[in-house]
C-alpha cells in the first residue's frame, strides 16, 4: 500500500487479486502465497502453515492480553446459476453504489481484507495495551483438519478473537453448532410379492417421525430452537426385494444450551436405528455481554444478535470469539456473489473503532 492510496482501496485492489484466483478448500495455495507475499511487501513477517498465513503485531508482549483477528480465503465452488464469471472481479455501478463482484467477494474476502487493514493500522498504534494476530484461514468451508484447528497451537495463547464472517458489522454473540447423524434402520429381506420380511423402510419412518415431531425443550433468547431436520434417506436395490437396510441423514443445529454430547445422547435414548456421529467438535458457542469486546460494541451503538450459520467460531473453543464482518451472510454461497466497496470502508472504520481504547483482559 502506497501513501496515495487509502486502506479502502488497497483493500478493494487485494479482494480482486484474490478473487481472479481460485481458491476451493483444500486447493488455496496461491490465494495464500497472495496474502503471504501482500503482508511481506508491509514490513511483516509471516508465518505459515499448509495453507493457512499468520502474522504478529511488531510490539508483541507477554505481559499483554491477545487479540485474535482472523478470517479464510478458501471459498466454495460455484453453481451453475452464476450468470458471470466467478473469477473476474468487476466493480459496477448497482443502485448509485460501488459494487464487487465474483467468488468469495462476501464470503469472506471482504471480512478477510478488512481485517487485514485494521491489523495493519492497530500494529502502528503505540501501547494498545493487547497484542495482535492475523491469521488468513484455509479450508473453513468444509470445517477441515488442516484449517483453524491446525493452526491454533501454533499461534499460542490467545485471550480472545474476531471472526471475520459477514454479519453487516452487527456483533453475532452466539452461534449455532452443528450435529450430523448418519443412522442406519436394519430389517430382514423377503419378497415383495409374499409380503416377507421386515422393510427397514417402515422401521426408518418410526424413528423419522419421531424426529419431525420432537421438541428440544430449552429454547434460546439468542438462537431459538435447536432444530433437527432429516435432510437425506436411501433404501432398496430393486422393486420386489424388501429392503434390509435403511440410511438417512439428520442434520442438528444447536444452540448454546445443548452440547453435541447431550443431544446425542438424547437420539440415541429415543431411535431404534443405530446411529454414527460425523463429528462432535462443531459446537454451539455464546459471549456475554458483559466481554470487554461487546461491551464496546455496545457503547458505541452497535446491534447484536444470534447467528444461525456455522464458522471457524465454533472450533475456536478455547477462547471467547465475536463474530462480525461486512456483507451479508444472505449472499454467501449465491450466484453472482458480491460486495459494496463502501461495506468494506464500513468494515475498516468500524474495526478501527472497536479496538480503539479496547480494554481487553489477560486470562
Amino acid at each position: 500500500m502506497n501513501e496515495t492510496t487509502t486502506p479502502t482501496q488497497a483493500a478493494v485492489q487485494l479482494l480482486q487479486e484474490l478473487i481472479a484466483t481460485q481458491s476451493f478448500s483444500r486447493e488455496e495455495e496461491k490465494t495464500a502465497d497472495i496474502i503471504a507475499t501482500y503482508l511481506e511487501s508491509e514490513g511483516k513477517e509471516i508465518h505459515r502453515l499448509h495453507n493457512n498465513v499468520w502474522v504478529r503485531s511488531q510490539d508483541f508482549r507477554d505481559d499483554w492480553p491477545t487479540l485474535l483477528l482472523n478470517s479464510h480465503h478458501d471459498t466454495v465452488k460455484p453453481g451453475d446459476s452464476w450468470t458471470r464469471d466467478p473469477f473476474k472481479p468487476d466493480i459496477e455501478n448497482v443502485d448509485g453504489e460501488e459494487t464487487l463482484f465474483g467468488l468469495g467477494s462476501n464470503d469472506a474476502g471482504g471480512c478477510l481484507v478488512t481485517l487485514l487493514h485494521t491489523f495493519l493500522q492497530m500494529d502502528a498504534v503505540a501501547d494498545r495495551g493487547f497484542n495482535l494476530v492475523f491469521a488468513a484461514s484455509a479450508e473453513e468451508e468444509i470445517s477441515g483438519a488442516n484449517g483453524i484447528s491446525a493452526l491454533l497451537p501454533d499461534l499460542g495463547k490467545i485471550d480472545a478473537g474476531i471472526v471475520g464472517e459477514p454479519t453487516r458489522m452487527r456483533m453475532a454473540v452466539a452461534e449455532k453448532g452443528l450435529l450430523v447423524l448418519d443412522c442406519t434402520a436394519h430389517g430382514v429381506s423377503g419378497h415383495a410379492a409374499r409380503h416377507e420380511g421386515v422393510n427397514a423402510i417402515y422401521e426408518a419412518l418410526q424413528d423419522i417421525r419421531w424426529i419431525r415431531n420432537f421438541r428440544f425443550p430449552d429454547k434460546s433468547d439468542l438462537l431459538g430452537e435447536t432444530t433437527a431436520t432429516v435432510t437425506q434417506i436411501n433404501a432398496g436395490v430393486q422393486h420386489n426385494i424388501v429392503p434390509d437396510k435403511c440410511t438417512f441423514v439428520v442434520d442438528i443445529r444447536t444452540n448454546e444450551l445443548y452440547t453435541n454430547e447431550q443431544v446425542l445422547e438424547i437420539f440415541e435414548h429415543n431411535l431404534l436405528s443405530e446411529i454414527k456421529p460425523r463429528s462432535l467438535r462443531l459446537q454451539s458457542s455464546s459471549l456475554a455481554k458483559d466481554h470487554p469486546l461487546v461491551k464496546k460494541g455496545i457503547e458505541l451503538g452497535w446491534e447484536y444478535y444470534g447467528s444461525p450459520t456455522l464458522s471457524d467460531q465454533a472450533l475456536c473453543r478455547e477462547f471467547p470469539t465475536l463474530k462480525l464482518g461486512p456483507g451479508s451472510s444472505g449472499r454467501s454461497h449465491t450466484a453472482d456473489e458480491y460486495i459494496r466497496v463502501a461495506e468494506i470502508q464500513e468494515g475498516i472504520e468500524k474495526y478501527i473503532q472497536l479496538l480503539t481504547g479496547l480494554k481487553l483482559e489477560k486470562d
